[in-house]
């Protein structure tokens, strides 16, 4: 059995606390997994009175990051802090100082991921973070590592739970929006401010970091395209459900010829694709390679002990690496340096949902801007309205965002179009 590795916590939030517990559930069993064990020497807070009654051992409380970086026994930092600074300034001490990382940090990894894996492997330092994406899902060790012997060609999912969770009750139980957001916030699955999850930002963070991996070329958040649910009703999912689909908020990065497109944004997903049954606060990642084929990563995408999971795992591989003197052996694999497609080149199906005047011509009015705009039409659905006026609701085919817009454009300047309610993407 090798001695014990020391390792420092950065936060002792909901991840911090939960690495925390997992490690002394795994104490037992740990020297027999890893042939050594880890020991927690220091634990980075604010504030030391709070914290203490959180562990067991209060003196391994520090609120000086030097105490740490300056500790020639730690060999690996946890960073669970969350957020850009202090965060990138610790985790960047730490490598300079020949300490491994591990980071839950999503953020941080989609904008500055670059200087971060540099600087790691710069000094030969491992750096991880599995749990930057998908909380408890392994996905980024797969693609790094079990899925290298595949051209990775797209990859799709759900990683927000809490947006799930919205979109789930509005299918079940016909809740509006608001409703639903409403009740995922007194259950917990939703922040007091919800914008990161409901605006798709956070989604979008963890797509870029996915999009890295897969496709070994560096993307950052400011290169993904996010669009969230709040404008999503519950009358958008009764009709997509009439026309076989289920709506998802859903991140897609392709590998195309052109280069990589990468989005957040609703759309509509066919009932019978893997990742419609994906419900309530879980997370699915659908990743589709050359050899492979088709592969799905299901589980929960967030909380104290999933995310946990994963950070503790992470921890484990470094251990290993310390005991067989190999740290660095897996560092930044963005070797090439592919385009980002411009959003407004990329193309999809669309589902459209529009209130017009209840009478003669209208449909052939309607019909020739999308055929003039080169958009052409695959079902279509009309619904008599009060007042006048009918509800088309129709999905088209296969178009260029551009074409799109400048057709949505003209619609929305015509007399016979009282309103374009909804545009929502569909999956292909």
């Amino acid at each position: 059995m090798g001695k014990a590795t020391k390792i420092a916590i950065l936060g002792l939030g909901t991840v911090g606390g939960g690495v925390y517990k997992v490690l002394e559930m795994q104490k037992e069993e740990m020297e027999r997994k890893l042939g050594s064990s880890v020991e927690v020497a220091h634990i980075l807070v604010r504030n030391l009175e709070k914290a203490a009654a959180k562990v067991a051992d209060p003196s391994i409380l520090t609120n000086d990051i030097d105490v740490i970086i300056n500790d020639p026994e730690v060999r690996i930092v946890v960073e669970v802090m969350g957020g850009i600074e202090p965060a990138k300034t610790y985790i960047l001490k730490a490598l300079k100082a020949g300490k491994n990382v591990v980071t839950a940090n999503k953020d941080l990894l989609a904008s500055e991921g670059q200087i971060l894996m540099d600087t790691a492997g710069e000094n030969h330092c491992d750096l991880f973070y599995e749990a930057a994406v998908a909380g408890g899902i392994p996905i980024i060790g797969p693609l790094k590592l079990a899925l290298a012997g595949n051209h990775v060609a797209e990859v799709m999912g759900i990683v927000n739970g809490t947006t799930n969770f919205i979109l789930t009750r509005m299918t079940r139980d016909g809740m509006e929006f608001s409703d639903a957001l409403k009740l995922a916030q007194e259950l917990g699955f939703a922040e007091s401010d919800p914008t990161a999850d409901v605006e798709g930002l956070d989604a979008g963070r963890k797509m870029a970091i996915l999009a890295c991996a897969a496709f070994n070329s560096r993307v950052t958040f400011d290169n993904v395209h996010t669009e969230g649910i709040s404008g999503i009703t519950a009358r958008d999912i009764r009709y997509a459900k009439e026309m076989g689909h289920v709506i998802k908020l859903l991140g897609v990065a392709r590998n195309t010829e052109r280069g990589i497109e990468v989005m957040v944004h609703p759309m509509l997903i066919d009932e019978s694709h893997p990742l419609a049954a994906v419900n309530d606060s879980y997370n699915a990642v659908f990743v589709r390679g050359d050899a492979v084929q088709d592969t799905m990563f299901y589980g929960r995408g967030a909380g104290e002990l999933p995310t946990a999971s994963a950070v503790v795992g992470d921890i484990f591989e470094i251990v290993r690496n310390i005991d067989f003197n190999c740290c660095g052996r897996i560092g930044c694999t963005c070797y090439k340096q592919l385009p980002v497609v411009p959003y407004e080149e990329t193309c999809s199906k669309y589902f459209i949902r529009i209130k017009v005047e209840d009478r003669n011509g209208v449909l052939a009015s309607i019909a020739a801007v999308f055929g003039n705009n080169n958009v052409s039409i695959e079902q279509m659905v009309q619904r008599r309205k009060q007042e006048d006026f009918a509800e088309l609701v129709l999905i088209t085919e296969s178009v260029k965002e551009k074409n799109l817009k400048d057709a949505l454009t003209i619609l929305r300047g015509m007399s016979i179009v009282k309103k374009v309610s909804n545009v929502i993407r569909v999956a292909q």
